[in-house]
């Protein structure tokens, strides 16, 4: 048998990857953005709304959820995991542009994708959703109290909401996609671990 093999983690080999609080966190922000999408579906596809009727009560929800979205990343900054994760997730390095000309070039080669903790194309996701649900935020709170600003300013908020919420939910669908495409990753935000080969594999400059 090699050196190699010999000093090689066994298959079974686990690593830790997140605490329970930012476990928690990606839940509770998942369920509140899930009920955000299906509530502004409701709102804006007939078909849907015909099938609800109580509009009323639809948008009272819809406006709950849009407000308290920010509320499980605030509480998560208690969390100093959580904190580090976010210093990690706005850092961006040289590794991160090798990774993301790599990714223009469907290069699927994992030498040619270095990645720390998280790769270039999750921290380039995790700011938009930030930056897009602030705006979410600020639009919605326009809408919804319709005499604190002037009527221009709510027929503009009401359009970037509406036209946000779209990209919103084409963007989710691609995170979706991303995750259904690789177990392991999920395995790792609903356990808190990922395989030791897979670390290695998929973000080879994350010393956990």
């Amino acid at each position: 048998m090699s050196l190699r093999a010999e000093t090689e983690a066994p298959p079974s080999a686990r690593v830790h990857r997140f605490t329970r609080a930012e476990r928690w966190v990606h839940r509770g922000t998942a369920a509140l953005m899930g009920v955000c999408v299906v509530t502004a579906a409701f709102l804006y596809i007939p078909q849907l709304a015909v099938m609800v009727g109580r509009r009323e009560l639809v948008v009272r929800i819809h406006e709950c959820a849009g407000v308290a979205l920010p509320v499980p990343v605030l509480l998560g900054l208690a969390s100093r995991a959580f904190r580090g994760d976010l210093r990690f997730l706005n850092r961006f390095g040289p590794h991160d542009r090798v990774w993301l000309r790599a990714a223009l070039r469907r290069d699927k080669r994992r030498a040619s994708r270095p990645a720390g903790k998280f790769n270039a194309g999750q921290k380039i996701y995790a700011a938009w959703i930030a930056g897009a649900t602030l705006v979410m935020l600020g639009t919605g709170l326009m809408m919804w109290f319709t005499h604190v600003t002037p009527l221009m300013w709510r027929t503009s908020a009401t359009f970037v909401h509406d036209w946000l919420a779209l990209t919103i939910g084409v963007v989710l669908a691609g995170h979706i996609g991303m995750a259904l495409g690789d177990p392991e990753a999920r395995r790792g935000m609903r356990t808190g671990s990922v395989s030791e080969v897979w670390a290695r594999n998929e973000h080879p400059l994350w010393r956990p």
